[in-house]
């Protein structure tokens, strides 16, 4: 495989329409203390690594939430265990290289912590992928809760309703676009994969290929409940050159948005502009958007190429 080694940097948009994407502890949808709705960055990686584990059945996929036959979810020590490592030693060589042969792990790291028969292995692996907080760049943030009912009754004896079904109650926000900015620095793993000696798998362009997919679909992917109407609208993805040094600006407050004509429209004249001030450090520009509910305006003009979203052919 051939190894990835270029930085980049992007940003994924994921619209929500009366739908929570990333519910608080009490259901609601998370808010700053400006009341504008926002989603960790856990949200998108939950979605990226359950899409990579179902699409990509030979890829390790080891910090993901895997249930025991009983139902009880697996400790760190059986979920390792369960990945059947062809190296079974636990010295922190071969420990390392187990651990980067997960593609989750050659993505977005890991801290691992473990009791052995041998020792305490700790091992800590700073990413390639790092993505922010998603912030909703739209313009309003209108929470609305609801009743539902369950078809159940509750069964206690003491309760006043023990005749009728129980009630709930379900949050959801009206209407939100939310922009996770991302950077990939291969760079991240290269004492890892130096302390790992030959068992070391670094980060290959395969991987970045379905990264990218993943990117663009896996919120989509995901559907349940809670999140129906929360779906993928747009990915941005911007490669410098191999040797390039160079920084680029958090895309958060590069794109804004409005619409017209029943679409939604992403204006990226801010970006466009940080983008030319920086065109020789830059390889490529990809851009992957729902053409039939989107529409660009000020997009970036060199070195880019525009996609479908949903099939990733080229938008000519």
């Amino acid at each position: 495989m051939t190894t990835f080694n270029k930085r980049a940097f992007g940003c994924v948009l994921v619209k929500s329409i009366n739908s929570n994407y990333n519910a608080d502890f009490s259901h609601q949808p998370r808010t700053l203390p400006d009341g504008v709705v926002y989603a960790t960055d856990k949200a998108l990686k939950f979605a990226v690594k359950h899409f990579l584990k179902k699409e990509y059945g030979g890829e390790k996929i080891l910090y993901f939430k895997n249930l025991k036959n009983d139902f009880i979810p697996m400790s760190l020590e059986e979920a390792y265990a369960a990945m059947n490592f062809e190296n079974k030693g636990m010295e922190k060589t071969a420990v390392a290289g187990n651990l980067l042969s997960c593609l989750d792990i050659r993505l977005f790291g890991a801290t691992f912590a473990m009791k052995s028969k041998d020792g305490n292995v700790a091992i800590s692996i700073h990413g390639p992928v790092q993505i922010n907080h998603g912030v909703n760049i739209w313009r309003e943030n209108n929470i609305f809760s609801e009743q539902i009912a369950s078809p159940f009754r509750n069964p206690d004896e003491k309760s006043a309703e023990k005749e009728a079904t129980t009630l709930g109650r379900q949050s959801k926000l009206q209407e939100g676009h939310y922009l996770h900015h991302f950077s990939v620095n291969p760079k991240n793993l290269s004492s890892i994969i130096k302390a790992a000696g030959q068992n070391a798998q670094s980060l290959s362009e395969e991987d970045i290929a379905k990264l990218k997919t993943a990117l663009r679909t896996g919120v989509t992917y995901y559907d349940s409940s809670a999140k129906a109407g929360t779906d993928n609208e747009m990915l941005i993805w911007v490669q410098l050159n191999e040797n390039s040094k160079r920084v680029l600006p958090n895309f958060s407050q590069l794109v804004k948005i409005d619409k017209k004509d029943g679409k939604v429209v992403y204006d990226l004249g801010d970006l466009k502009a940080a983008l030319t001030d920086n065109d020789s450090e830059i390889e490529a520009v990809e851009i992957y958007y729902l053409k039939e509910s989107v529409a660009l305006e000020n997009a970036p003009a060199s070195k880019t190429r525009k996609y479908d979203l949903n099939s990733g052919n080229e938008i000519q």
